[in-house]
């Protein structure tokens, strides 16, 4: 349940980074609360520790051992980001000079990423640079489209999606 004092630190937020009032009701995004409680899961091709809540990090390991046992090779481009994460990433856009409405376009309004929730994670896969459309190309994105949901992981931004974020075929969440 989200309470009082996190609705008003996303609106103190969105209003630092100048994003509408309107911009939930437009999107029809859901806020999402950060976790109780997040488990380490491995480095992403970065280096960098990626955590997950404690099912999405189980389902997580099983999907892609699953689909290296079917010669489908994925790895996590990042996990879960905190608020504040998400909120010094659009505003180093705006730094550099970015439209908000653009940002938005590829980045949720703080509050408002599934990456909160410590269960949606970007796949990325050797046969194509991360966080690219050209994803779905790939051997991997095809696997994931016929298994992912048997554990759990859906495809959360798909092509023509309603959110006002542009299609992500790297970004799936675990709904259990």
């Amino acid at each position: 349940m989200n309470s009082p004092s996190y609705l008003q630190r996303i609106q103190q937020i969105h209003l630092a980074l100048g994003i509408p009032d309107d911009y939930a009701h437009d999107t029809v995004l859901c806020l999402c609360e950060e976790p109780q409680e997040l488990v380490p899961t491995e480095l992403d091709y970065h280096g960098r520790e990626q955590r997950l809540t404690p099912a999405a990090s189980v389902a997580w390991q099983a999907m892609k051992q699953a689909a290296a046992e079917d010669g489908v090779m994925v790895f996590l481009v990042s996990a879960y980001r905190s608020v504040d994460y998400q909120a010094a990433l659009i505003r180093r856009k705006l730094d550099a000079g970015r439209d908000i409405a653009q940002i938005l376009c590829v980045n949720a309004a703080p509050g408002y990423s599934e990456h909160h929730t410590g269960r949606a994670i970007d796949i990325g896969t050797p046969e194509c640079p991360g966080l690219e459309e050209e994803f779905e190309t790939t051997p991997a994105f095809a696997w994931l489209q016929t298994h992912a949901a048997d554990f759990g992981y859906r495809l959360s931004y798909p092509r023509d999606n309603t959110t006002g974020i542009s299609y992500e075929p790297w970004h799936w969440c675990f709904s259990p």
